[in-house]
């Protein structure tokens, strides 16, 4: 089952869990409440058949998607990917993960700029909303295979922070001071 907490502000090693002193964790209503973020659970080993998935899928539109592996053995460039992948950012989309096998951090944001730290293992689906600042990491066993879904052709450029003045962020901000009541929750 997924967990969230608030971040501490130490810059050591980025795969590590990066908890408070003392921890402070969040609940799965609060994080959508101040993030947008949604969360479901997926039967990872039979995802093609899920019906929380197929509902998803069709409700939202999904119509491409795609698996990618990271690890040092299977990511090409690994390195550098990790860096990017670690360097906040947003996207003019939804970033839609499913969680096959390993696991990671996904960071995001939330409305007073404090870092919120989402651990996802197997079975998790995670819906990071389009114009939200955020990151992702390994966590220190360095490996996680997920799916991930696109409403048409998949679009990947990153739009590193700043990007206060783009459109998807001006929208995410608006539904941020209205605390997602009227957001794409299923």
């Amino acid at each position: 089952m997924v967990q969230v907490w608030y971040m501490d502000t130490e810059e050591t090693d980025q795969r590590l869990e990066h908890h408070r002193n003392p921890p402070a964790y969040l609940e799965l209503d609060d994080l959508y409440q101040k993030t947008g973020v949604e969360y479901f659970k997926i039967n990872a080993d039979e995802y093609q058949s899920d019906n929380t998935l197929t509902e998803l899928r069709a409700k939202r539109g999904y119509t491409y998607d795609d698996e990618i592996t990271c690890s040092e053995k299977c990511l090409p460039d690994y390195a550098n990917k990790l860096k990017a992948f670690f360097t906040e950012h947003l996207h003019t989309d939804e970033e839609i993960r499913l969680i096959l096998d390993g696991s990671g951090y996904f960071d995001v944001r939330d409305n007073e700029d404090n870092w919120l730290r989402i651990m996802v293992v197997k079975g998790d689906l995670i819906i990071i909303p389009a114009g939200i600042y955020h990151r992702f990491t390994l966590d220190t066993n360095n490996f996680v295979r997920t799916r991930r879904y696109f409403v048409g052709e998949p679009v990947w450029a990153p739009h590193n922070r700043p990007a206060d003045d783009m459109d998807c962020r001006k929208s995410y901000i608006k539904h941020q001071s209205e605390n997602f009541v009227q957001f794409n929750k299923v």
